[in-house]
């Protein structure tokens, strides 16, 4: 019950702020300009700065456990290419493959992935998902760049070519945010250390008023982006995508989980071929096992894929992970994983 409990608490504040923006729609509160505006500075603004934050905020990657952030990069491709089959043989519609596909492989790791690694594993949890953030977000981004470029044509009518597809990657606001966090981060890994032991030079101290702005907009992002996609959202639409609705939601909180999961169960504790401890599977589950990320949604309505597909996914992934989650949860802790 405790574990139900537990699942229940991490996802229903999401679904409860989807419903909020779905009747602020309904009530004429907010029109849908508004919604769509606000789409634009979620994705271009607020988002960017919550990735920047995440990154910047990484205390070190001196002692980073190797094993657990390549097998969650090799994992994240192999989602990506299983996704990429399945929806060559099951979706006929090019605006709803990338849509299909970037859910497939890309979590909620940012907005609910992180606490909900804390929730189950404490401040290492945290730390582990916090450093698995930094290789994981970006790869999320470029992998969902390339997934809603590459079944759509062009202005000239033609596949998005190399050259078109590393533009969109390199103009992409969210890989911005995390690319200027590594490197800030980076330039703050040189900088010296006073004799109490603090740095000379930081945002959060020095340029205090800059970095107490970014965060604010940071701390805004997550709750009005879900606001933003309950005002997007439309349950009519259900009826006529329901097998997409039903591939996407599946793949992502049932076969994708399952298979990241259970490999670093198999490998890790019945062949020794990895070392994973307790601690590195709180992050797993988050990194895995949460449900699409809401940015899936305004990034593919943005690039011009189906937006409303992609919000329905948001919204049906993160109700089924409710049960999800405690599953796994609930199989980990009885394997004494957890």
């Amino acid at each position: 019950m405790d574990t139900l409990l537990f699942a229940l608490n991490a996802i229903l504040p999401i679904i409860l702020l989807i419903l909020l923006g779905y009747l602020l729609k309904k009530k004429h509160f907010l029109d849908q300009d508004w919604f769509k505006k606000g789409n634009k500075l979620i994705f271009r603004v607020c988002l960017p700065c919550l990735l920047f934050t995440n990154v910047y905020n990484i205390e070190s990657f001196t002692h980073i456990n190797w094993s657990v952030v390549i097998y969650s990069e090799i994992a994240i491709f192999a989602a990506f290419f299983i996704g990429l089959v399945m929806v060559k043989l099951t979706v006929p519609d090019n605006r709803q493959k990338g849509v299909i596909l970037q859910c497939v492989f890309r979590s909620n790791f940012a907005i609910i992935g992180l606490p909900l690694a804390e929730s189950l594993g404490g401040a290492e949890g945290k730390g582990i998902a916090a450093v698995l953030s930094a290789f994981s977000i970006p790869t999320f981004n470029i992998l969902a760049v390339i997934a809603l470029t590459m079944f759509l044509d062009n202005e000239d009518g033609h596949k998005a070519d190399l050259k078109d597809v590393l533009l969109k990657i390199a103009k992409n606001p969210l890989i911005i945010g995390v690319v200027c966090g590594l490197i800030v981060l980076g330039i703050r890994s040189f900088i010296p250390v006073n004799a109490a032991g603090s740095l000379v030079f930081s945002l959060s101290g020095s340029l205090k008023f800059f970095y107490d702005a970014v965060s604010n907009l940071a701390k805004i992002s997550s709750p009005l982006a879900l606001v933003i996609l309950g005002g997007l959202f439309d349950f009519s639409a259900v009826k006529g995508m329901l097998k997409e609705i039903l591939i996407g939601t599946a793949a992502r909180v049932v076969v994708v989980p399952l298979i990241a999961l259970g490999l670093a169960v198999l490998l890790s504790k019945y062949t020794g071929l990895i070392s994973f401890d307790a601690a590195v599977y709180p992050a797993l589950i988050a990194l895995f096992g949460s449900p699409v990320a809401v940015s899936s949604a305004i990034m593919a309505q943005e690039m011009d894929n189906d937006g409303i597909l992609a919000g329905q996914l948001v919204v049906w992934t993160s109700i089924i992970s409710i049960f999800t989650v405690f599953l796994a949860v609930l199989t980990l802790r009885t394997m004494e994983l957890l």
